[in-house]
């Protein structure tokens, strides 16, 4: 269940900013048609940072409902405050969900022994799997692999989404940890790279538009027919770095509605659309990785 293309879901929203539960709904069997590992329910690409809890708590609840057992939901659980995190984290207990991925405390720039303290403190209020998540770009803190290294000793701490794009932490944490603990890229761009070393699969914020073809790519790379996964990620390659032109989940969700995957690309602020110069160049980007779809112009 945690290995594979597992997509970082967009989150769909109406022209008021509601949350819009038909092309939620369209997304979520988007990604059951085409073979996608698992569901992040309300991550960074999922905008958790602009979702009041309720929302976040209902978000992934729909996202649940309207998988309706076809594929595993994991739910975004990470906040600032650990006991935010772990309220947050209570409220999945006995709900379906396969596990949480909990991203590393932002703004308050913990030592880290305090990242220890609060993933350790999550980890002991629930029994759910807890999938640490490390971006340091987004976080202004780093998660090391000593301390990777030292949370994986406890009970229901079962893997990593390691998003700095530095591979060789991929071996670094390998050689220390059991061998269940599963190591997932948050880097599409060098996903591929990721899984050669190890990596069990990608947490993938492309799969929102090219399901089948992250999917297929991963597949090929665990049973390590790298040329025909090379081969796919060589024409994603513009795509993986178009959809980062502007801050995530800008360019994405620009993207999906320009595909009908959702209805409209409303952002929430501080986020705001994306620009005409980052549009021509995600068409593109689209043209090139022959994704492209006759409502586009």
């Amino acid at each position: 269940m945690f290995t594979g293309s597992m997509v970082a879901l967009i989150t769909p929203m109406n022209e008021k900013g509601q949350i819009c539960r038909s092309s939620l709904k369209n997304l979520v069997d988007y990604h059951i048609n085409n073979g996608t590992s698992a569901i992040v329910s309300v991550g960074t690409t999922g905008e958790s940072a602009t979702l009041n809890q309720n929302e976040h708590h209902y978000v992934v609840m729909l996202t649940l409902e309207l998988s309706d057992g076809k594929i595993p939901v994991i739910a975004g659980t990470g906040a600032n405050a650990t006991t935010e995190s772990i309220s947050l984290t209570k409220k999945f207990e006995d709900s379906g969900i396969i596990g949480c991925l909990t991203v590393t405390p932002y703004y308050n720039r913990p030592t880290q022994e305090g990242l220890y303290q609060h993933f350790k403190a999550i980890s002991e209020n629930t029994e759910l799997p807890q999938i640490l998540y490390n971006v340091p770009l987004r976080t202004g803190c780093d998660l090391l692999p000593s301390t990777v290294i030292k949370l994986s000793r406890l009970k229901n701490i079962i893997g990593i989404k390691e998003a700095t794009g530095d591979l060789s932490r991929v071996n670094t944490i390998k050689l220390k940890v059991n061998k269940k603990f599963i190591l997932i890229s948050g880097d599409d761009s060098t996903s591929l790279d990721f899984i050669k070393l190890g990596g069990k699969g990608v947490i993938s914020v492309t799969a929102n538009i090219a399901a089948k073809e992250m999917q297929k790519m991963c597949q090929l790379a665990l049973q390590k027919k790298f040329i025909d996964a090379q081969n796919i990620n060589n024409k994603l390659m513009f795509l993986h770095h178009s959809l980062f032109l502007e801050p995530n989940p800008i360019p994405v969700k620009w993207v999906a509605k320009k595909l009908n995957l959702i209805q409209h690309d409303t952002l929430r602020l501080p986020m705001t659309p994306a620009s005409y110069n980052t549009r021509k160049k995600l068409i593109k980007a689209l043209q090139q990785s022959n994704i492209i779809n006759k409502c586009i112009t």
